[in-house]
C-alpha cells in the first residue's frame, strides 16, 4: 500500500464489510436488523465524512479504543491492563466523567468515526458512561467485558440502546476459560449469553488467541456453540506477551497464517456471524494502525495512547479536542517513523519496541 489514501481505503472497506457482516448475522431480529440498516446508512455518511477530511490531509481513523475505567472485579492471568498498571481492584480518582466521554463521543461522531471500543477494567462497573454511549446511535459500541456484571438494568439498556453491544470475554473451553479467569467465570458467561439470547439481543465474544488454544477456537464444535447461543460476532485478539514468561504464548508468522487461511473459510461455513480477526495482517495495512493511523486508545484519565499496550502518552483529550491529540508530538513521530513499519514477535510492535516509544517521549521538542 502507499499513502494515506491506499490506507484510508483500506480502513473503510474493512469497516463497511463488518457493517454488511453484522447486516446479514440479524436479519432474522427485526429489531435487531432494522437497527443495522439505520446504523449502515450511519455508517455511510461517517466514511465521506472522513474522506473529506482526507483530502484535506487530515486523516481520521475509523475507530477508537476506550478504557473507560481502571477498576476489574477480576484478576485474569496474564492481563495486560494490570501489568502496565492501568487496572486496579481499588476505583483510582480523578478519571473521565460520564459528561467528558459524552463530548469525546460526539466530537467522534462529528469526525466520522463510527465504532468505539469500550475497554476497561470491566467496562460494566461504569454504567453512567454505557448509558452516554447510548445517547450516540451513529457510533457502534462494542463493550469488551467479562459478563459477569449483567443484571435486569443493563438488559434493560442494552434493549433501548442497541449500539451498545456487550462482547464477551470467553478463552474457549470451560477449563481454559476458568484457568485464566477464575473458577465458574465460564458458566457466568453462559448465564450472560443465555440471558441475552432469551431476550433477543444481538452479543459477540471475544477470544484471546495464544498459541495453547489456537487449535481448538477454531474448532466447529467450539464456533457452533457460540453460533446456537446467538452470538454474532467473535473477535480473536492476539495475545501480547507482558512478561518473559509469557511470549512462547504469543502467535508468530506461522500461527498468524493458519488463523488466516481458518478464518477465510470459516465466514463462508459462518454466514450468521462475523469473525473478526485483530490485529490481522497488519502488512496487508502497510504496518501497525496504532497511534492513529487506524485507531488510537484513550485511557481512563483522558491520555491519548498509540494502543492499549502502549501506555505512553503526551496529550490528553481532556484538555483538547481529539483532532489536537492526533497531531501530538508522541502520534506524529510514530506515525512518521518505521516503529509501526517493524517486523515483530507479538501481537503489538510497540509494546516490544517500547524503550524505542520511550526515547520519544523523553526527547526535547
Amino acid at each position: 500500500m502507499n499513502g494515506k489514501s491506499d490506507l484510508q481505503k483500506y480502513m473503510t472497506n474493512g469497516v463497511e464489510s463488518i457493517v454488511k457482516g453484522a447486516l446479514r448475522a440479524t436479519l432474522s431480529d427485526p429489531k435487531e436488523s432494522a437497527f443495522m440498516i439505520r446504523y449502515a446508512a450511519a455508517s455511510k455518511k461517517a466514511s465521506k465524512i472522513r474522506a473529506e477530511y482526507e483530502k484535506k490531509g487530515e486523516h481520521i481513523p475509523p475507530f477508537l479504543i476506550a478504557s473507560i475505567t481502571s477498576l476489574c472485579n477480576l484478576h485474569c492471568a496474564g492481563c495486560y491492563a494490570r501489568a502496565n498498571h492501568a487496572c486496579h481492584d481499588e476505583a483510582a480518582s480523578g478519571q473521565m466523567t460520564d459528561e467528558e466521554w459524552l463530548r469525546v463521543f460526539a466530537e467522534a461522531k462529528e469526525l466520522g468515526i463510527g465504532f468505539i471500543l469500550l475497554a476497561g477494567g470491566e467496562p460494566l462497573i461504569r454504567r453512567d458512561i454505557i448509558e452516554a454511549a447510548g445517547r450516540i446511535p451513529e457510533i457502534l459500541f462494542p463493550v469488551f467485558t467479562n459478563g459477569t456484571l449483567i443484571d435486569d438494568q443493563y438488559m434493560q439498556l442494552f434493549e433501548k440502546s442497541r449500539n451498545v453491544i456487550p462482547v464477551f470475554s470467553i478463552e474457549g473451553s470451560e477449563v481454559v476459560t476458568d484457568l485464566r479467569r477464575g473458577e465458574g467465570i465460564y458458566q457466568k458467561l453462559i448465564a450472560s449469553m443465555n440471558r441475552m439470547q432469551e431476550n433477543g439481543l444481538i452479543f459477540g465474544a471475544s477470544i484471546t488467541v495464544t498459541t495453547q488454544n489456537l487449535q481448538d477456537i477454531v474448532q466447529h464444535t467450539f464456533l457452533d456453540e457460540l453460533k446456537n447461543r446467538g452470538c454474532k460476532v467473535v473477535f480473536f485478539v492476539e495475545f501480547v506477551p507482558v512478561t518473559e514468561e509469557s511470549e512462547e504464548l504469543a502467535p508468530q508468522d506461522a500461527e498468524r497464517a493458519f488463523l488466516r487461511e481458518k478464518l477465510a473459510r470459516l465466514r463462508e461455513e459462518y454466514p450468521e456471524m462475523v469473525l473478526v480477526s485483530f490485529p490481522g495482517d497488519e502488512k496487508s495495512s502497510g504496518g501497525c494502525l496504532a497511534a492513529g493511523r487506524g485507531f488510537f486508545h484513550i485511557n481512563a484519565y483522558g491520555g491519548a495512547e498509540p494502543c492499549p499496550f502502549s501506555p505512553y502518552s503526551d496529550s490528553s483529550v481532556r484538555e483538547q479536542s481529539l483532532l489536537e491529540a492526533m497531531h501530538s508530538r508522541l502520534f506524529t513521530a510514530l506515525r512518521s517513523g518505521e516503529i509501526l513499519m517493524e517486523d515483530h514477535a507479538g501481537g503489538c510492535v510497540l509494546f516490544e519496541r517500547r524503550e524505542q516509544v520511550e526515547q520519544i517521549l523523553t526527547q526535547q521538542p
